[in-house]
């Protein structure tokens, strides 16, 4: 478990990356990296998304699910 406080030397474990989404960066076992897509909704933090992630930039059809899931929440 991490725990982050004021700013990393890296990259940051948590950061915005489009329209309200936010990733949050996890290194598994075996070298693989995980990643959770979230944002806020009402005042309330939603999971949206979550996936192994396989090449160095987060795949834009990954995102899009993210940014329609939490739409359909705000409704």
């Amino acid at each position: 478990m991490c725990l982050q406080y004021r700013w990393p030397v890296g990259i940051p474990l948590c950061r915005s990356i489009s329209q309200g989404i936010w990733e949050l960066r996890s290194n598994l076992h075996g070298n693989r990296i995980a990643r959770v897509l979230f944002g806020f909704v009402d005042g309330r933090l939603v999971a949206l998304h979550g996936f192994i992630k396989k090449t160095q930039k987060t795949p834009n059809g990954d995102i899009a699910l993210a940014i329609k899931r939490r739409r359909e929440f705000q409704q």
